[in-house]
């Protein structure tokens, strides 16, 4: 395995209110807490990307990268930033996930491997397009960090703006199984739902 994982954790929770949405209770745990838990068990290595003070997540004891493009560009950020940390530790691929979303599937990593293009999306089933992209949920090649930082520079904001000039593969898993929770009756909804 030469895969680590970034928590996409740096978003600014507008429809929440503000704050940590990782650090919502679900249950008897966080959400982030939750997300760390799934992924563990599928890669060597995890970071989380946040902005702010990192020193709020010392006690999940995880490297913490801030985005290293500013004014809150978006996701694509939070990649960039879990790509070059992977690049330092020596990694390959950079499997991305989303802080908000504790339920994603727990062969996440492994179906999203089975393709060798240099970047795979997760999406679910749609009626009308034939597949929903989830593009937090990604497979990504170490290597196009410059590319990237790049784009980033150049004003791309959008992840499938970026990924669909890199070749992407798409791969459908099952419908619900990306639930993110952005609002409160998002969290009100998994309460009842997720397990």
């Amino acid at each position: 395995m030469t895969e680590c994982a970034v928590i996409l954790a740096g978003g600014q929770a507008n429809r929440m209110g503000g704050g940590d949405k990782g650090r919502l209770m679900l249950g008897d745990k966080s959400l982030i807490d939750r997300v760390i838990e799934r992924i563990s068990p599928q890669v060597e290595a995890i970071v989380l990307n946040a902005n702010g003070d990192l020193s709020r997540f010392d006690d999940l004891n995880l490297p913490v990268v801030p985005d290293s493009i500013g004014d809150f560009p978006g996701p694509l950020a939070g990649v960039l930033a879990g790509m070059d940390w992977a690049a330092e530790q020596g990694h390959e691929w950079l499997i991305s996930v989303a802080a908000d979303t504790p339920s994603f599937p727990r062969n996440l990593a492994d179906r999203l491997a089975a393709y060798d293009t240099p970047v795979v999306l997760a999406a679910t089933p749609d009626p009308v397009r034939g597949r929903l992209p989830q593009p937090t949920f990604g497979r990504w090649r170490v290597s196009l960090r410059d590319e990237l930082r790049a784009a980033l520079n150049d004003g791309v904001r959008k992840i499938r703006q970026w990924t669909q000039t890199q070749g992407e593969t798409l791969v459908v898993f099952n419908e619900g199984d990306f639930f993110n929770i952005n609002t409160p009756e998002d969290l009100a909804w998994a309460e009842k739902n997720l397990k």
